[in-house]
Parts: structure tokens; C-alpha cells; sequence
């Protein structure tokens, strides 16, 4: 069976609705289209100058009218990709057996670890050691608003049904009337927010995949696991423990974002319990229908049945459902948990578990053991594990030199110190240190503070009354720029003053929360290893990992990786250095002090940022960082494509526990050797001479925010954080990766994903290039580094991005200046890959990026028209008028790249 070409089926129905005005706007992009594909790659071509000239000459409306056919032609375009890999995904599974699994699939993960014979209770031991927490952040990195998300959910579900089904003339009728309708409406559906996302509604997007595709993805991972266990070993492994939990930044992470408050944190708390308690009530009333067990039948041990009858109704809202399940004891217990579960403030995560437990139990008494490993009770026993009662745990992030102004004043408040802020660093740590070994709070909680230190102390507070009704609900705290010590014990000292860390009469400590170093920047993940030495030798803090000896079972830390920061700071080559190298000497600083740990990944959406296949990350890491306990970060657009359709999300997560468990038993990663990863270092170096040079030059920043719609975007209503820390001028120190990723992107340059790499590698000797090429055909860290580029400089169109940069200050020094390095780095890719052009080795996306290429350039030309009417407006009116289309643009070419920031 052949892939169906549902994209031609969705832009025929799109073509049929557009009448009226959005006729013409049809009949003009296709021109438009049709122009730029005679244009092909050549920069100064008389097609592309005609398809310019006619959009000069275009009113507002008419731009407006391209920009919102193309930005739906994407929508579905981008739907019919994620259907087309679906199809592909479902084929694949038909045709694999225990024999011969599908790659990166569980069975092929149970398999493969069976021939290198790990035994069956080997492999239930290590299964018990993995712990994989895919994190949701609100990024803004998602430009399409959520009624367009539904909107697209809707129009998969009817291609679907037309087809993987074989409907009647009627239902193929009904289906594409639904297909038109939905088309027709999502054609008239404003693509850009009215208003700017608040944070709440950040949280709102968050519930709409944790409560969706997550929700019912979790358990059928869980599932999917014991079947591959069974079909190698010959039987199964009832799970102990979720294969994976989620975790949340959404209304936690408030470095630079002010609108994160306490009230806010505690209202995304609510939120988030609440969206559990009402998916497990439902989940309850489904189980209520299937264990419909009688007494009569069945010999239900009595004990049970005391216990259900001793209870009675209690919180059940139905009473008379008591006298139509009088001999039906376990669907009353099954209710009665659904009345504890919405009634009862004192019921937890696990009061919940047990109870299902204690119905596990009755169904094997009674010969049901297959309905209790395969029905409903099944996952939401799974479910209980992996969400508890608070869906999502919640992180909470700052940045560093908040807790130092907290600190600072807090001590010089309590008469310790009146000029900690102006200390160094030993006298920092030897204040703290025997601040932290009193009992006492610094101040009596009626001391007048200042409204930052209040809002400081005030999250932590409604963090431990969370943590008191659920452990798990948060369990980090990330600081952000960490380069000291003390910038750890301050969060401890701010923890202490809340209630979140106590001194026991005996010395030792209790303490509820994990602090976690963030290392963004180069230099910062260069002294990682120096830093956490320092860390786990200072006898505060070792209080702190003994504390938490209880909930992880030894001295643990967690420990985040920032690829944001690091690629802007050092550019793309020397990011991927510098993490590879900070990943190993991490995590053996760790093993050197016996401390369990945790890495997380901070990986953005693009490839700039750390983005792409998370699975072959974690295949290409270090062995030693390989240790089963992984976090990473899932983001905007990124979430959208991996949780939108079920079985994309089933598969993102099978292959994200293949690598996982493939990983943690090996000792060494294939095609590794230490002149490659010599190499690796050097090449990042001579990179980042190459990428420094280019945005240190004193010329660059003037040039980049002429030549880029940086300035606009933050106009674009996409995300309730500014664009730049502190919310001040706009300039390079302060500008966040996302928007400077975006800006890239949106002019087709991508500069972020590959530049300096061609002059690092015209650098190397014969032997070296050699010796590159080597490491790329082996060495799985190396082949992604050079796929990663090389799909990014495929995606990247020089002839669009010069009309962005030629017209701006300097600006054909500075276009020049990044089309011969692109030039280098194409010659060095191809030259290390042994392909013709880039891309040969997957002629899918190759072919993809070229089909998308012409209706790309005609939102770029639209948008450079837009740019250049609002750099000559004359008046202040004239530019607000821009502004609607300018903001549409942005979105329309998010749509066209599948990427933002």
C-alpha cells in the first residue's frame, strides 16, 4: 500500500473554499509561486524581480490576502506530513516481527539487549534504574494559536477516517464535507493572537497535550514494553514504575519574565492538579463500567467486601448506585475511590495507588489476571505512577543574581552583613555556610522586604505548601548562570527562610527541593567539573545531598545543560564541543565524589539550539553520562509536532526508551577515539574564532537589526516572556536565544546552525580532513553534528536572505561575508560526506525542502515588501497599520519553516 497523497486532497479542498476575495489572493500566490520557481537559486533573477515588483504594487490587502492563503496552504502541508508519517510509522510496524524489529523500536531494544545476554531479571533491574522526564517549557517557540491546533486536529482525524477506513459513498461524503468546512473556517481564523499569550495561557496549552496525547501515550508505552518483553523472554514484566514522568516549566521558569509570580505559580498548581483529578475521575467512571464483577459469580474474597460494605457510601455523589451494584463490591470500591479522589483534600498520589492496588489484587484472587494486566485498571494504575495528583511536576527556575539581591538584603536585615553583595567569593561562601548551620530564619516573616526579595521568598512558600500535599508536585530549583558556589547555598539560604530547608537538632538537615546549576555558556561549561568539585566538597552543601538522600536513595544531583545559550555565545560548532566534553566531565566528577546524577538537557527546537532527533543525542553522548536518568526539554513547535497526532507521540517516546536502554549498557560508543573527539575540540575552536568575528564586529548589530524583523518580533503575541533579559534596549548581550534563532530563520540565512564551519574545516591538514571524514561515517557524535548542519544549510535560501541583507548598513560586506563562509561550509560537507549536493543521503527531505522552497520565497518577498513600507512610513499611523501584516508575516513564515526560535 502506497503513502495517500493527502496533501494534494487538502490543498484542492482549500482551493474549492477560497471564494470571494480569497479567490484572488489564490490565483496571486500561485502566480507568485510560479514566478519564484523560475527564479530557482539564482540571487538576481528576472522572475524574482517581477514577482517584487508586482508585490509593490500590491495594496495592504492584497499582501494580507497572500500571506493568509499560503500561511493555510502550510498548515496543511504541515498536517499532511505529520499523516504521511504516521502511515509510514504504521506500515512499518505491520511488517516488523520479534525476528526482525523495526529499528529504534523497544523490541528491538528487549532484543538487543538479550544477545548481549542480559537475563530477565537483569534487564528488571535496570528498567527499575531508568528514569526519563521529557519537560514541557512555554518557550515562545509555537506561533500558531490553539484554535488552529484544534483545528488541525480535526482535519487529521478526517483524512484519517478517509484513509485507514474503507467508508461508504455516504460517510466519504460526510467526511469531506468535514474537510471543507474545516478548511473554510480555519481560512477565515485570525492565525495571529489578538493579545499576548498570559501565562496562564501558556498553562492552558501545556494541559491540551499533557491531558491529550500524553495521557493516553503513557500507559500504552508501558504496555508496548512488557508485550516487547514477553515476545524475547517468553513473559512479561508487570511495571513497578512508569516508564517516564513529565515535568513542566509553564508558569515556573521566571528568569526574565515578570509576569511569573507567586500567584501565578500557585494558580498553575491548581490548574495542574486539578486537570488530573478530573482526567482520573473520568477514568474511574470508564473503569466503573468495565468491572462489573459479581459476587454471585465470582468469589471475591471477604475481606474485601467487609471493607467496601464498612465504608459504605462516604464520599460517593450517587447514592443510589449503591443499590444497583448491591453484588458488586468492586465496582462500589471503584466509586467509592472517585468520591475520595474528588472530595477528599487528604487523599494522595499514594492513597490512590494502594487503593487500585487492593483491586489489582481481588481481580488475580478471582482468575483475572489478564484483565487486571491489560484492562483499564492496567493504566491507570500507570497513569497514577507517572502523573500522581499533579499531572506535571513543576520546576521552578531564576536566575542568579535575584537570590544574591535576596540575600544581600536578608543578611544586612538580620545585622550578619550590610556589604555581602560586594564580597568575593570565599567570604560569599564562609557567610553562608554558617548561615546555614543555624536553625534560625534571618528575619521574622512580618519584616518589611522589598518587593523583589517578598516575591523571591513568597514562591517558595507556596512551594512548600504544595510539597507538603505532594512531594512530587515540585522537586527543582534551577538557577539559572551559575558560576559560583554561593550562587547554590543563596537558593539553600532563600529555602531555610521559607521552610524548605530545616536543621534537625542533631546537625543534619531535611530539605524538599533538589538545586540544580544551570551552565549555558561556553566558559560556564568548560568549569562545570571545577564548580561541581567545589559544590560536593563544601560542607554546606553536602548537607543539602544528604538531605536528599531520602527521597533519591543516595547523594544525587541534578545537573542542566543550556544548548541555548552556549550556541549564541560560541556559536554552533563549539556548543556541540563544549556540551559533548561537559556531559563526560560531568558526570565523572560525579562518579569521582559517588554521587547518583541527573543530566538535563536544556535543547530548544532548532538545530541552533540543540535541536533534532532527541534519540540520537542520547545514542551519540558519552557512556559515561549514560546512566538511565535523563531529562530534556520539549518546546513550543517541537511539542505541537511530537504531541499533536497519537502516533507520532507513541513513537517519539518508544524511540526516546530505545535509546535510553541501549545506552545505559554500553561501556563505549562505536567509532569513538580520542584523536576524534581531539579533533572535535579543535574544530569548535577554530569556529568560534570564525563566528566571533562576525558578531563582534563593531558593524554586525546595526546591520542585524536593520536587516532582520528582530525588532518585530517581539511585537508577535507568541509568549508572555520579552524577547530580552531585563526587558531593556535591544542589543546583543540581552537579546534571548529564541528571538535571535527566529530572526535567523525568518530571513533564511540560519547562521546560528552551521556558520564556522567551513572556515574551521578549511583549517585542517589533509591528515585531519581525513581523519573528519572518518569520524563522521563511525562516530555517531560527529554524524549528527554534520547532518544537523547540513539539514539546516539545505533549509537556508542566500538568493531570499540577500534581499533581507544586501539592503541593510554594510550590507554587502556582511551578506558577502556569510555566503562565502556558507560556500566553505557546503564545499566541507560535501567533501566529508562524499555527496553531491547536501542532503543526497535523505532524499525525502531534500525533496521536501525543495517543494517547499518557492512558496517559502513568496512570504519572504511578501514580508521584505512590508519591512521596507514601514521603514519609509512617514507617519506614526501609517506604521501601525504595517503592524498587523508584518506580525502575520512572521507567523506565516513559522508555518513555512516549522521552526521559530
Amino acid at each position: 500500500m502506497t503513502a495517500p497523497n493527502d496533501f494534494d486532497l487538502l490543498t484542492q479542498t482549500l482551493d474549492a473554499v477560497c471564494l470571494g476575495p480569497f479567490a484572488q489572493a489564490r490565483d496571486t500566490t500561485h502566480r507568485l509561486c510560479e514566478l519564484c520557481r523560475d527564479a530557482g537559486d539564482t540571487e538576481d533573477h528576472d522572475a524574482r524581480r517581477a514577482a517584487a515588483g508586482l508585490l509593490r504594487e500590491a495594496p495592504l490587502d492584497d499582501l494580507l490576502g497572500v500571506i493568509r492563503y499560503a500561511t493555510a496552504r502550510f498548515h496543511l502541508l504541515n498536517k499532511a506530513e505529520q499523516l504521511s508519517i504516521a502511515h509510514i510509522n504504521r506500515e512499518r510496524e505491520r511488517g516488523a516481527t520479534t525476528d526482525q524489529p523495526r529499528d529504534e523500536s523497544l523490541i528491538d531494544a528487549v532484543k538487543s539487549l538479550a544477545e548481549q545476554g542480559v537475563d530477565h531479571d537483569t534487564l528488571d533491574r535496570l528498567l527499575t534504574e531508568i528514569d526519563v522526564m521529557p519537560t514541557f517549557t512555554a518557550h515562545p517557540t509555537e506561533t500558531r494559536r490553539r484554535t488552529i491546533l484544534y483545528k488541525q486536529r480535526e482535519i487529521a482525524g478526517a483524512m484519517q477516517a478517509l484513509r485507514q477506513t474503507d467508508p461508504t459513498p455516504g460517510e466519504r461524503r460526510r467526511l469531506e464535507c468535514e474537510l471543507r468546512r474545516v478548511i473554510g473556517t480555519l481560512l477565515l481564523t485570525d492565525a495571529v493572537r489578538s493579545r499576548r499569550l498570559e501565562v496562564l495561557d501558556e498553562v492552558r496549552n501545556g494541559l491540551f497535550f499533557l491531558t491529550g496525547t500524553v495521557w493516553q501515550g503513557v500507559p500504552r508505552l508501558a504496555q508496548q514494553l512488557d508485550d516487547a518483553i514477553a515476545a524475547v523472554y517468553g513473559k512479561g514484566r508487570p511495571p513497578k514504575m512508569a516508564p517516564l514522568r513529565y515535568r513542566t516549566w509553564i508558569a515556573g521558569d521566571r528568569d526574565g519574565n515578570p509576569k511569573v509570580t507567586a500567584e501565578v505559580t500557585e494558580q498553575a498548581l491548581a490548574m495542574l492538579r486539578g486537570a488530573a483529578i478530573e482526567r482520573f475521575a473520568a477514568d474511574l467512571i470508564d473503569l466503573r463500567h468495565e468491572l462489573s464483577v459479581s459476587a454471585r459469580r465470582a468469589q471475591i474474597p471477604a475481606e474485601f467486601v467487609r471493607a467496601v460494605e464498612a465504608e459504605g457510601t462516604g464520599f460517593i455523589d450517587d447514592e443510589s448506585f449503591i443499590e444497583h451494584a448491591t453484588y458488586e463490591p468492586i465496582r462500589v470500591r471503584v466509586m467509592q475511590i472517585h468520591g475520595r479522589l474528588l472530595h477528599c483534600a487528604e487523599y494522595d498520589a499514594g492513597d490512590f495507588l494502594r487503593d487500585l492496588d487492593q483491586i489489582d489484587a481481588v481481580l488475580r484472587t478471582i482468575g483475572l489476571d489478564e484483565v487486571a494486566d491489560r484492562g483499564g485498571l492496567a493504566a491507570l494504575r500507570l497513569r497514577v505512577m507517572a502523573f500522581g495528583l499533579h499531572l506535571a511536576t513543576l520546576d521552578i527556575r531564576q536566575h542568579s543574581r535575584v537570590h544574591e539581591a535576596a540575600v544581600d538584603e536578608l543578611l544586612r536585615l538580620a545585622g550578619v552583613r550590610s556589604d555581602y553583595a560586594s564580597l568575593g567569593e570565599a567570604a560569599r561562601v564562609e557567610t553562608l555556610s554558617l548561615e546555614l548551620a543555624s536553625p534560625r530564619p534571618l528575619v521574622s516573616a512580618d519584616t518589611p522586604l522589598s518587593e523583589q526579595t517578598t516575591e523571591a521568598l513568597e514562591v517558595l512558600r507556596v512551594v512548600r505548601d504544595a510539597v507538603r500535599r505532594e512531594a512530587e508536585s515540585v522537586e527543582s530549583y534551577i538557577v539559572s548562570m551559575t558560576d559560583s558556589v554561593s550562587d547554590m547555598l543563596e537558593v539553600l539560604i532563600l529555602m531555610k527562610q521559607a521552610g524548605l530547608f530545616r536543621l534537625r537538632p542533631d546537625g543534619t538537615a531535611e530539605s524538599d527541593l533538589d538545586v540544580v546549576p544551570l551552565f549555558e555558556t561556553i566558559d560556564d561549561l568548560e568549569r562545570a567539573p571545577t564548580l561541581l568539585d567545589q559544590m560536593f566538597t563544601n560542607p554546606a552543601y553536602r548537607r543539602q545531598l544528604e538531605a536528599r538522600t531520602e527521597r533519591h536513595g543516595s547523594h544525587f544531583q541534578e545537573i542542566m545543560l543550556g544548548y541555548s545559550d552556549s550556541n549564541k555565545d560560541g556559536g554552533f560548532l563549539m556548543a556541540n564541543a563544549a556540551l559533548y566534553e561537559a556531559q563526560r566531565a560531568v558526570a565523572n566528577t560525579c562518579d569521582r565524589h559517588r554521587i547518583t546524577f541527573r543530566l538535563f538537557h536544556g535543547r530548544g527546537g532548532t538545530i541552533g539550539r540543540g535541536g533534532g532527533r532527541a534519540n540520537r543525542a542520547i545514542m551519540s553522548a558519552p557512556p559515561e553520562s549514560n546512566n538511565g536518568k535523563i531529562r530534556f526539554t520539549e518546546q513550543g513547535e517541537v511539542i505541537s509536532f511530537r504531541y499533536a497526532m497519537p502516533e507520532i507521540a507513541r513513537r517519539h517516546l518508544e524511540q526516546i526508551m530505545h535509546a535510553v536502554m541501549v545506552s545505559k549498557r554500553r561501556e563505549t560508543v562505536p567509532g569513538v577515539t580520542t584523536e576524534g573527539e581531539k579533533l572535535l575540540k579543535r574544530l569548535g575552536k577554530l569556529a568560534m574564532q570564525s563566528y566571533r568575528s562576525l558578531i563582534d564586529d563593531p558593524d554586525f548589530w546595526p546591520w542585524f537589526v536593520r536587516a532582520t524583523p528582530v525588532t518585530h518580533i517581539g511585537g508577535l503575541p507568541i509568549a508572555s516572556r520579552p524577547v530580552s533579559r531585563g526587558g531593556g534596549q535591544l542589543e546583543f548581550a540581552g537579546i534571548r536565544a529564541i528571538p535571535w534563532q527566529f530572526s535567523w530563520i525568518q530571513t533564511r540565512y540560519l547562521v546560528p546552525s552551521w556558520y564556522g564551519f567551513g572556515a574551521a574545516a578549511s583549517s585542517l591538514t589533509a591528515g585531519e580532513t581525513d581523519a573528519l571524514r572518518e569520524a563522521y561515517r563511525g562516530w555517531p557524535a560527529m554524524t549528527a553534528i554534520v547532518d544537523n548542519a547540513q539539514q539546516e544549510m539545505a533549509r537556508a535560501r542566500l538568493p531570499i536572505a540577500a534581499r533581507y541583507g544586501r539592503p541593510a548598513p554594510k550590507g554587502d560586506a556582511f551578506h558577502d561575508r556569510i555566503a562565502s563562509e556558507f560556500a566553505a561550509a557546503r564545499g566541507a560537507v560535501l567533501a566529508i560526506t562524499d555527496q553531491a549536493e547536501l542532503l543526497d543521503n535523505v532524499p525525502v527531505i531534500q525533496a521536501a525542502i525543495g517543494k517547499r522552497n518557492p512558496w517559502t520565497d513568496v512570504l519572504n518577498l511578501v514580508q521584505i515588501e512590508l519591512l521596507d513600507r514601514f521603514e519609509h512610513a512617514e507617519t506614526d499611523a501609517d506604521r501601525e497599520g504595517l503592524t498587523p501584516a508584518i506580525l502575520a508575516s512572521l507567523n506565516a513564515l513559522a508555518a513555512a519553516m516549522q521552526s521559530t526560535g
